[in-house]
């Protein structure tokens, strides 16, 4: 186990040496003097650069470690992503320069605009909102915009009991109410409960579409019909995107507005806080409340301040809902997103839903063998197991599961989500895991499943080989210690 770094601290050792202080320290204003020592340990440089590498070895990443965390898409991030966002060009350009500087990142942009355009089958697209949970709260707040602008008082918004968190979350936030609509027992959207739940102030309803299941919404056109006979809207959340991505249109299954997560289906790393990008894409009737800035192509060479350009900055819009943050979004998000494009074209995109859904379904058959279904159906990019009944029996729990997964070198899935299924245990592969990969997890899961019967104190004190073992969650989050006293 790897020491602390105070631990090997030796008085008068140093990893760097600064020149003499040239100027008399009494010139030094007495509030920015150091009154006493900053306590920091004495090491070598090696020391430092040894310490630090041992403990970054200590971390789960997508590059190191299988990542089966549904609902969240962890996949592979291609390096030449990272040589893409690395170069001079877009490295160290900055938006308050003028257009014509900046040509190449304008096109960027647009062209991404267009790509996401044509997969979606949205004529209009938004790439500033910073990360998903954005997306919707610019989602949603077009969609108001649109009913204030026709004078329709809708104050309601309808979201099932399986959705992400966010969802009712981003609603609440745009000062709507909240209507759950249940479940039917084949996890999806119970279409007579939406029926009883229609009434003229319902704005729109949220879906996930394949839902946080990983079960597509077989009556979505009936969805669609009992939405648009009362004058209500369709928001699409984009998460499980990567579900249908080149296969699918979200326009064609009757939705107005929707999300798209770049940092999930279009490999951009996230987690850890960001950085990520959620772009917007709506219908033409709403393409004028959409936040700006925004990129325009012009049709003809456009001279502007004696140079000429091809794209330009749009920084205002009339009936815009506004701009939601600084600039574009996140522009090298952007620039990964749109070298993944350019690398995969769109039969390679195509190809990414088929193969997430091939390697989900693979999953799903082998381990249904060990652990309970509650939906045994074909499934597309994501699956949800159960532990419930395990639990009865040895009373392992799925946390215990995750924990000893921890042990074998692979990073747990998604657990206790959806809120629905008791003692949820949710699975996405990603469609860049190898069959081998995907073989082993099984394996390993095999194993676990065997150590619940057999040996079940593996599963209560995991894991066993880290360098910090069982931790209280709980009080984690609710005591959090932020500094070193």
């Amino acid at each position: 186990m790897e020491k602390n770094i105070f631990d090997k601290s030796v008085k008068g050792r140093r990893g760097i040496t600064f020149p003499e202080l040239d100027v008399d320290q009494s010139e030094i204003p007495a509030g920015i003097q150091r009154e006493k020592s900053s306590g920091l340990p004495s090491v070598s440089e090696l020391e430092v650069i040894r310490h630090y590498t041992k403990l970054s070895q200590n971390n789960f990443s997508v590059d190191t470690h299988f990542y089966p965390l549904g609902s969240c898409t962890m996949k592979y991030n291609p390096k030449v992503n990272e040589f893409t966002a690395s170069l001079d060009g877009f490295l160290n350009i900055h938006p308050y320069q003028e257009d014509y500087q900046v040509q190449g990142a304008l096109e960027v942009i647009y062209e991404l605009q267009q790509a996401l355009a044509k997969i979606t089958g949205f004529p209009a697209v938004s790439l500033a909102p910073s990360a998903g949970a954005q997306g919707e709260y610019v989602g949603i707040f077009v969609i108001k915009k649109y009913f204030e602008m026709k004078g329709e008082k809708r104050d309601t918004v309808i979201i099932p009991d399986s959705a992400h968190g966010t969802n009712p979350a981003s609603a609440a936030m745009a000062g709507y109410k909240v209507k759950q609509v249940k479940s039917d027992s084949n996890g999806l959207v119970d279409v007579e409960h939406l029926k009883s739940l229609i009434t003229p102030e319902i704005a729109c309803i949220m879906l996930t579409n394949p839902n946080t299941l990983g079960l597509f919404e077989r009556n979505i056109l009936t969805i669609r019909d009992i939405m648009k006979q009362n004058g209500s809207m369709l928001y699409y959340d984009g998460a499980n995107l990567n579900a249908i991505v080149g296969n699918f249109k979200p326009s064609d299954m009757g939705f107005d507005v929707m999300h798209i997560n770049l940092h999930k289906t279009f490999s951009t790393p996230h987690g850890g806080g960001g950085p990520g990008c959620g772009p917007v894409c709506v219908t033409e009737d709403l393409r004028e409340y959409l936040p700006y800035p925004s990129v325009k192509k012009h049709s003809e060479k456009y001279v502007l301040r004696g140079e000429e350009i091809d794209f330009e900055t749009v920084l205002s819009k009339e009936h815009s809902i506004g701009r939601i943050r600084w600039f574009y979004g996140n522009f090298l998000v952007i620039l990964k997103a749109y070298t993944y494009f350019r690398s995969l074209g769109m039969e390679g995109i195509r190809n990414i839903s088929e193969m997430a859904v091939l390697n989900a379904n693979y999953l799903k058959e082998k381990l249904k063998k060990f652990y309970h279904l509650p939906y045994d159906t074909i499934c597309m990019h994501e699956f949800v197991l159960s532990a419930k009944q395990l639990k009865q029996e040895t009373g392992i729990s799925a946390l215990d599961i995750a924990k000893r997964l921890i042990d074998y070198g692979i990073h747990p899935p998604t657990i206790y989500f959806p809120l629905i299924i008791p003692e949820a245990l949710m699975m996405e592969p990603t469609e860049t895991e190898t069959k081998e990969t995907l073989d082993h997890f099984i394996s390993v899961m095999e194993k676990i499943y065997e150590e619940c019967y057999n040996d079940k104190d593996k599963l209560k004190n995991a894991p066993h080989q880290r360098s910090v073992t069982r931790l209280n969650e709980v009080m984690a989050v609710k005591e959090p210690k932020l500094t070193l006293k």
